[in-house]
């Protein structure tokens, strides 16, 4: 990890839990990391911040960013757009049938 910090243009170091705890056998399997997966993801913020550059980390659980951003991350991503997305559309369509709080429509269109 130092090497690749040290090297020129390399302006964040990035981390992607998903792959980093595949790679060293403790896989994200929810909200909880392990904790070699924890003490690896510090190992590349400790890299970072010895470098001067910044660091950032992919979280899919806003219980995991607040973890990281107290070790001290720079950039912390709180969930993924395919999570966002799924989350955002299926309240929607639960709206359109009937079975969520709609927002009431007035004007032209509305009654």
């Amino acid at each position: 990890m130092d090497a690749i910090a040290a090297v020129p243009g390399v302006d964040v170091l990035f981390v992607g839990p998903f792959d980093l705890g595949n790679a060293i056998g403790h896989p994200v399997t929810g909200p909880q990391m392990h904790p070699e997966l924890l003490a690896a993801i510090g190992k590349v913020l400790v890299a970072a911040k010895k470098a001067g550059k910044k660091s950032g980390i992919y979280t899919p659980y806003g219980d995991q960013a607040k973890v990281v951003a107290e070790m001290g991350f720079d950039m912390v991503n709180v969930s993924a757009d395919m999570v966002a997305l799924a989350t955002f559309l299926s309240g929607e369509v639960a709206k359109a049938k009937g079975e969520g709080s709609a927002q009431k429509v007035t004007g032209p269109y509305g009654k």
